[in-house]
């Protein structure tokens, strides 16, 4: 078995170096797609938020709610109250910042290595500016998706979270919990964020140092992926897999009563998450289908944003396994979840004016979305440059200070 998995990772990086060398050309438009999205997107929208949740974790806020939400997130979620913190960054960042701060908590032994893995499961998703500005208004122009979208996205991720409370459990009773007070304390609460805070010791200046620099080492090897399996999406699609790929899914959607048409952005949604919504936006089919698929592809995250947490999560003795059965199970919830809210959320609120604008009433609120989105991508550039200068320059300041010593 090891000298098979030996060839067969050897033999598809040769696969990929020879398709590098036959199609250079279309290798780098992919790299470049990968890069801007990188820059435009991933790296502006993801930074102010991995600052922060250092800086929180710094200064004790995550002992605080760790205290004070441990007789919620233990008895439903089997997690100790600091996973709230975990899943409240998760949803308002996105994707890998759920298991990056999970990793994060394990390193610090604030959650155990089963209940790092429960947490790391269900706390990544997609977050509402990506679901309501990017998909639902930049692809698919329609501003009522969002809130069907986003529904089934979070409920979807609770579902998970539920499921995965019975994961571990027989692992469990060998290891320790962290914390495993029930009982409400505003005081304790207090008193226990005061003593992270002397603990961690470090003064202001190098805890923003530090997380400035930890959150760049971050979104630099997130970038990385991204770039990487736009190249190897382009190289599938140029290749022929893709199509080979798709005659499966075809025949998998039949099934489903789903149409052939959507095979294609489908395989190219698991990749890489924008690129398939594109695709699906502009697929032959009814809008219903296309939303479903849709939505399963951004809750099961492309194997880009995969790859990036199976990266972090190296870092400590978390399991991608339980992760990946999490994607999988959250797709499956998501997309179900979008054919039982499909007539409450989208068709009931579209076709009564008093709750949503007819369509002609709907352009004014598409064109500002629309503005409000490419405002943002305006701006993001500048956000990306002006964190790597300040990386670049933290950087330097400590080589200068330990050359010095």
């Amino acid at each position: 078995m090891p000298v098979l998995k030996t060839w067969l990772f050897s033999g598809t990086a040769i696969l990929m170096a020879f398709a590098l060398i036959m199609f250079p050309k279309e290798a780098l438009e992919a790299s470049l797609s990968g890069m801007g999205m990188w820059w435009d997107v991933v790296f502006p929208s993801l930074l102010p938020f991995f600052i922060l949740s250092e800086l929180l974790i710094g200064f004790g806020v995550v002992a605080f709610l760790g205290t004070i939400l441990e007789p919620f997130m233990r008895p439903i979620f089997r997690v100790p109250g600091a996973g709230s913190f975990v899943w409240a960054m998760g949803l308002a960042s996105g994707n890998p910042a759920g298991a990056k701060l999970a990793a994060r908590l394990r390193q610090q032994k604030k959650v155990t290595r089963v209940e790092g893995e429960r947490l790391a499961a269900f706390t990544n998703s997609s977050n509402p500016l990506f679901l309501f500005g990017a998909i639902a208004v930049g692809f698919f122009h329609n501003p009522a998706l969002g809130l069907l979208l986003a529904a089934a996205h979070y409920l979807g991720n609770i579902l998970v979270g539920l499921s995965m409370r019975y994961y571990g459990r027989k692992e469990e009773r060998n290891e320790r919990s962290v914390e495993t007070r029930s009982r409400f304390s505003l005081k304790e609460a207090f008193s226990r964020m005061h003593m992270e805070r002397i603990q961690d010791g470090r003064p202001i200046g190098q805890l923003l140092g530090d997380a400035v620099q930890s959150s760049v080492r971050t979104l630099l090897l997130v970038g990385g992926f991204i770039i990487l399996f736009s190249v190897v999406n382009k190289m599938l699609s140029i290749s022929g897999f893709t199509d080979i790929f798709a005659q499966g899914v075809s025949w998998l959607f039949s099934l489903f009563q789903l149409s052939s048409q959507l095979s294609m952005p489908f395989i190219s949604g698991l990749f890489e998450i924008t690129s398939g919504a594109h695709l699906l936006s502009t697929a032959d089919a009814q809008l219903l289908e296309k939303v479903v698929v849709a939505s399963f592809f951004i809750a099961f995250g492309g194997f880009s944003i995969q790859a990036q947490v199976a990266s972090i999560l190296s870092e400590t003795d978390l399991r991608f396994r339980p992760f990946f059965v999490g994607r999988v199970l959250h797709g499956c919830f998501s997309a179900l979840l979008i054919l039982l809210l499909w007539n409450p959320l989208y068709v009931n609120r579209t076709s009564h004016e008093t709750f949503f604008p007819s369509s002609n009433q709907m352009e004014p609120h598409i064109d500002l979305l629309v503005t409000g989105w490419n405002q943002w991508l305006q701006l993001s550039p500048f956000i990306t440059f002006f964190g790597l200068v300040l990386y670049i320059a933290i950087k330097a300041r400590k080589q200068l200070v330990l050359s010095y010593k």
